[in-house]
């Protein structure tokens, strides 16, 4: 009979107060330890993940966020890792799962499971935003993210992926400032990288994918089964879309400009 595999649970934190005790909470009973790894907190976060039992660390120079989970996962020392975000909550049915992957799992294999996105008090049904399956539960000694500075995804390395019935609930967006000042980040992230690549990108590229952002959002995702939410967020992807391409053309029309 196979021993039950040990679990920890990973995360990368900055400012979150506000949400991170529900996150630790909904893996009370599930994890043998909680990784926390922060990078640079001023509020109560390192306070509140202390006191629910986890282990708290910090990286203050921040590398990027497949490089910070990295970092984070090199702290862990259970036989499986549960990626989470702070701002992600297991539900019973998921932690169900998770329990049945640990007591019998299967080899070269990474688990995925269905994330519920919350946008503007509506937990979203369509738009791109569900099911929004993500890998997050993987053997620790065979796999670990990429070290994109933004986007980061786990290297599978061609191992088997398995689908696990529940939800992680996702507060993407309480605040749609607050939200859309985070998307800015993201989008200039992106567009170095993408500039560091060697990627250029022309004016009219940042008119096309723009309106197709949209498009794909309100249309062929079938945003306006989202109601008022789903026509905002089609504008919203729109405009994430917009930065990004529109501080690529930027900066490589910069660069032509200087030479």
């Amino acid at each position: 009979m196979t021993d039950k595999k040990r679990l920890s649970v990973v995360m990368i934190s900055k400012n979150n107060a506000d949400v991170i005790g529900d996150c630790l909470n909904s893996v009370q009973g599930l994890a043998d330890e909680i990784i926390v790894l922060d990078s640079g907190s001023q509020d109560d976060t390192l306070t509140i993940a202390c006191n629910a039992g986890a282990q708290v660390y910090e990286n203050r120079e921040w590398p990027g966020f497949g490089r910070q989970r990295q970092i984070a996962q090199q702290y862990a020392t259970g036989d499986y890792i549960l990626m989470l975000d702070t701002d992600e909550r297991v539900t019973p049915e998921l932690k169900q799962s998770i329990e049945q992957v640990l007591a019998a799992p299967q080899k070269n294999t990474v688990y995925r499971f269905a994330r519920r996105n919350l946008f503007l008090g509506r937990f979203m049904k369509h738009s791109g935003w569900y099911p929004d399956h993500v890998l997050r539960l993987y053997p620790r000694e065979q796999y670990q993210y990429n070290s994109n500075a933004v986007h980061e995804s786990l290297e599978t390395q061609g191992a088997n992926v398995i689908t696990l019935k529940g939800d992680v609930l996702h507060l993407t967006c309480r605040d749609l400032p607050e939200f859309q000042q985070k998307q800015l980040r993201y989008a200039a992230d992106w567009a170095k990288a993408r500039h560091l690549a060697g990627k250029r990108c022309s004016f009219l590229s940042v008119l096309t994918h723009t309106a197709g952002a949209f498009c794909k959002t309100w249309l062929l995702r079938a945003g306006f089964l989202d109601g008022k939410q789903g026509l905002i967020l089609a504008f919203v992807n729109a405009q994430y879309t917009f930065n990004k391409y529109a501080t690529l053309w930027s900066v490589s029309n910069n660069d032509e400009s200087a030479s």
